[in-house]
């Protein structure tokens, strides 16, 4: 089973949010949110320690790069006083002669060998990363805005035997939430003035499959989609507990299945691309 309010396994942070984590720009409650993300995710503490190992790589080439242009540690001051003397004693214009030793062509061709060496690094990272999420990604983009955000809703579960998920009745296999907690998971996701009908607040990992009724499994599920809408999850919900209880799915599957990506999971336990009719029409 999976333990309560685990980051299910394939839901990753993003490069930019790792990128803003090891800069420490998040805002509090996200920075708390990812954190605990990484100590629960080999995947994403292994993306980091990429992110990280880069910048110390960086800061290294700009040491060895820039070090040896600079003068030696020993007598600058005694450099300065003289250098000062002399254009106390010069005119006005030699100031900028004595400027232009402080900003030499090879010290400012240097900086400009670490600042494209380091926009070439951080650019090739994050390319690689996107294209293989591309890659692997099996739902087009329009079928993204239909599956709710993991940062907010990564899935949650309580400890269940599977007497327990097969003992349910069909009511609770697919329940509603308070009217609190709806305005709750209504408001994390920017959502004012909704509509009764326009959301469905769902359960990510359903009651029937062994999720908790609390905010990080809980996301605002648009009915009025015409395809991947909270109906069809629905039938999906029902689908999943029906091979659980059958003995033809292991239900830490069905949870990790639902949870990473629903749509995926319906296309897969459905054997179709498209929702079948009835899961659609027949509740509308």
């Amino acid at each position: 089973m999976l333990s309560e309010d685990l980051h299910v396994s394939g839901v990753h942070l993003s490069d930019q949010e790792l990128l803003r984590a090891a800069d420490g720009e998040l805002p509090t409650r996200s920075a708390a949110r990812t954190h605990a993300h990484l100590a629960a995710c080999w995947s994403c503490r292994a993306r980091m320690a990429e992110i990280e190992a880069t910048i110390a790589d960086f800061a290294r080439a700009h040491r060895q790069t820039l070090d040896p242009q600079l003068p030696p540690i020993a007598g600058p001051r005694a450099l300065l006083r003289v250098q000062l003397a002399e254009l106390a004693s010069n005119p006005p214009a030699s100031s900028w002669r004595w400027l232009s030793q402080f900003t030499s062509p090879m010290r400012v061709a240097a900086f400009v060998c670490v600042a494209f060496f380091v926009a070439a690094v951080v650019g090739k990272l994050l390319l690689e990363h996107s294209t293989l999420r591309r890659a692997k990604s099996p739902v087009i983009s329009s079928e993204r805005g239909m599956e709710p955000d993991p940062n907010l809703t990564p899935g949650a579960t309580r400890r269940v035997t599977l007497s327990d998920v097969c003992s349910m009745a069909h009511e609770e296999v697919v329940a509603e939430v308070s009217t609190s907690l709806r305005q709750e998971v209504l408001q994390e996701y920017g959502i004012v003035n909704a509509h009764p009908d326009d959301y469905e607040i769902d359960y990510l990992i359903a009651p029937g499959l062994g999720g908790v009724e609390e905010i990080h499994n809980l996301w605002p599920e648009p009915y009025t989609s015409a395809t991947w809408n909270a109906r069809v999850k629905d039938a999906l919900e029902e689908r999943l507990h029906e091979l659980v209880c059958a003995g033809k799915l292991d239900l830490s599957t069905a949870q990790r299945d639902i949870a990473t990506d629903w749509i995926a999971a319906y296309k897969k336990y459905f054997h179709t691309d498209r929702p079948l009719a009835s899961h659609f029409v027949s509740n509308l």
